[in-house]
């Protein structure tokens, strides 16, 4: 369930810097509540992720697939140009989360701790 959160948490964090861009500099009221709204909610559902993931993986693969998301967002809505130093550095989160999800993909309670002894 609180992977569930996290996709959540990623899809408003999404919604929310989109409609960011849209508000253009909060000269546009729709688009600026919506901003607060889905900023709101992805905090919310990013809160309940982190009742049963580690902040560490929580965190980076909520701010890392946001940044992949609104990348692609950015380049097919919004008109934005993708460089060669850009596509690696895509490459390069998508791979940082990756590890930090094989790495430490259990909760605080499960997992052993540094210099915790384990009954192996």
């Amino acid at each position: 369930m609180h992977w569930i959160y996290l996709i959540a948490a990623i899809l408003f964090e999404v919604a929310g810097t989109s409609s960011m861009k849209a508000s253009e500099g909060f000269t546009k009221v729709g688009p600026s509540i919506l901003l607060m709204v889905f900023y709101i909610a992805s905090l919310s559902f990013l809160t309940l992720a982190l009742k049963g993931l580690d902040v560490s993986l929580a965190y980076a693969v909520w701010s890392g697939m946001g940044i992949v998301i609104i990348t692609f967002i950015g380049i097919f809505y919004f008109g934005e140009t993708i460089t060669w130093l850009k596509a690696v550095a895509i490459i390069l989160i998508i791979a940082g989360v990756v590890i930090l999800n094989v790495a430490g993909g259990h909760s605080t309670a499960d997992a052993p701790q540094i210099g915790e002894e384990t009954n192996s």
